[in-house]
């Protein structure tokens, strides 16, 4: 007998889970971290892969057919390929992500596209490498660049997605380069607005370089043409008006997505976020743990998302940032 969808109390149902395997990143990027690091979690506190794929199988049985493998950074999780092979083969998931920054790419990417991983989203902040190191803290920009050609050799690997994260003062100078490289590399560049997941809570809406602006800045120089925007997609999309490539704008903070949101997403220690600014989680590793059955997990998992927040208020009076920075909540 089939399961009914997930759905929340809002009426959306559910399609996209966002797993993050660790909390560790071998960057220090400026949006995310302190240059100082942050305190890891202990191996035991993290899913295992058995209990990875068994909440995915869960989930996939609701109708969360689309998984995003995110961290930290998701490459230093010792034998990831092996992880993404398992994932890839539960019933129900129709398409497997991984979100990195990169910098093992160039040592993963055959094992990650032979263990079936369907889209990439390679983060890069600057295509300059001493502006690369002054976001990351890492001069890591030559191995990032043979990481994204290793990956992009593989045809069944396309398409592939840049992100950089917009940021006021910073950003401005890399739009028209970002734009060249999408016009003559084969990968859609994504702008981010920086959002409010920082670990040193020094964001402030003036700090958000807003898609719109973005946007006019490339328009300066190209025409662009929008594409219809597909039900659930966080990016608008624009292909330049002669055909040379496309940009992609994520605008959570200008332009919030919130009404047709379908994701939810589980973090390393197992807990489960309807939102990326959630206040509150349901955690699923103790009653893993404690032996519960599937149908227990999923009852669980129903309660939680039927709380699902209807959006999330950055652009509100009282907005409380929420205590998990984006490394430890996952992309």
């Amino acid at each position: 007998m089939a399961i009914e969808p997930l759905v929340d109390g809002h009426g959306r149902r559910i399609g996209d889970v966002r797993v993050s395997v660790t909390d560790r990143c071998n960057f220090r990027c400026q949006y995310c971290m302190p240059a100082e690091g942050l305190p890891w979690l202990e191996r035991a506190e993290i899913l295992s892969f058995e209990e990875i794929e068994r909440v995915v199988g869960v989930l996939a049985g609701m109708g969360v057919g689309d998984v995003r493998l995110t961290g930290g950074e998701p490459l230093v999780r010792r034998d990831l390929p092996r992880l993404a092979a398992m994932l890839r083969a539960v019933p129900g998931v129709r398409e497997l992500a991984l979100t990195t920054n990169g910098y093992l790419l160039e040592r993963d990417a055959a094992a990650l596209v032979e263990a079936g991983i369907d889209r990439f989203n390679v983060s890069i902040d600057s295509l300059q490498r001493d502006r690369f190191f002054a976001m990351t803290r890492r001069d890591a920009l030559p191995q990032v660049l043979r990481g994204l050609e290793a990956l992009a050799a593989f045809p069944q690997a396309h398409p592939i997605k840049v992100n950089a994260v917009a940021i006021r003062g910073f950003t401005e100078d890399e739009v028209i380069p970002f734009a060249q490289f999408a016009r003559e590399q084969p990968y859609e560049v994504r702008f981010i607005e920086f959002m409010p997941l920082d670990a040193d809570h020094e964001w402030t809406p003036d700090a958000v370089l807003s898609g719109e602006e973005v946007r006019a800045i490339v328009e300066s120089r190209w025409p662009l043409v929008e594409v219809p925007r597909e039900a659930h997609a966080t990016a608008r999309v624009f292909r330049f008006a002669d055909g040379h490539g496309s940009l992609g704008f994520v605008n959570p903070v200008s332009e919030p997505f919130c009404a047709d949101c379908d994701r939810i997403r589980l973090t390393a220690d197992g807990r489960l976020r309807t939102c990326l600014f959630s206040l509150r989680e349901t955690d699923l590793r103790t009653p893993l743990r404690a032996g519960c059955s599937d149908e227990e997990l999923t009852e669980i998992v129903r309660d939680a998302v039927w709380r699902k927040e209807l959006k999330h208020r950055v652009n509100e009076p009282g907005f409380v940032q929420p205590e998990r920075t984006m490394s430890r909540i996952g992309g």
